[in-house]
């Protein structure tokens, strides 16, 4: 996982932000990206993120032009690694046993409710022969449980009732609530049979030295930069 900290950028990007579409000076985010490479000594494969549920298969059979459309991806080849790029959002990794598929997600609330991390969990359990219970998960950083206000279509789309009692939401004077992105993940997967899941504890909003926010820097800043979550099979 990769933090705000080790690049060229400046501004509001400083200083290693990853995001190739957020306004930064192109040749900055190049470095970035390639001392990020170079940090991971495999393959990064970048996505362009729509908050929805596809999984792709690395390394894909033919190079795009353009980072492919897709909120997951999953390899079963050693060297490339699968990377899902946040500043707010949920990134969550999987590892199935004997380095046999790895995966990575990325759980925004749409997509966590829409399911991307069980599109996920199935595409690498049928590439790595594998049941979800034999996963290893770790969450990384995103907004946390005390930053995350949210409305009642959030509620909605995880089938909560404005006005029923829930864990994962707790209600605000203001009419609005505060949500648990990570616990709201965790419930999925333990839905799923996963029961070894770690990380999940760290907020990008209230930690700017270390972390880029989205929803912290856009009001002052107009934009913010991006982190990156990789995972890899690492070369025999």
């Amino acid at each position: 996982m990769s933090t705000r900290s080790g690049g060229v950028s400046e501004g509001v990007y400083a200083s290693l932000n990853l995001g190739s579409a957020v306004g930064d000076d192109p040749q900055a985010v190049a470095e970035n990206r390639a001392r990020f490479a170079a940090a991971l000594g495999a393959t990064p494969v970048f996505l362009r993120q729509v908050h929805g549920v596809r999984a792709v298969r690395l390394p894909l059979a033919e190079v795009p032009d353009a980072p492919p459309e897709a909120d997951a991806s999953w390899t079963t080849e050693p060297g490339v690694a699968c990377v899902i790029q946040v500043a707010d959002c949920l990134p969550v990794l999987f590892a199935a046993p004997g380095a046999r598929g790895v995966a990575g997600a990325h759980a925004g609330w749409r997509g966590l409710s829409a399911g991307v991390l069980e599109a996920t969990v199935q595409a690498l359990c049928e590439a790595a022969a594998c049941a979800p219970g034999e996963l290893e998960a770790w969450l990384g950083p995103c907004i946390g449980p005390r930053q995350f206000e949210v409305g009642a279509d959030v509620l909605a789309g995880f089938g909560v009732a404005p006005h029923a009692a829930h864990p994962r939401f707790v209600p605000l004077p203001s009419g609005k609530w505060l949500a648990d992105l990570p616990g709201l993940a965790r419930d999925r997967l333990a839905a799923l049979g996963l029961n070894r899941v770690s990380g999940g504890a760290w907020c990008t909003v209230e930690d700017a030295s270390r972390f880029f926010s989205f929803r912290r820097d856009r009001p002052v800043h107009g934009n913010s930069g991006r982190m990156a979550a990789a995972v890899w099979i690492e070369r025999s």
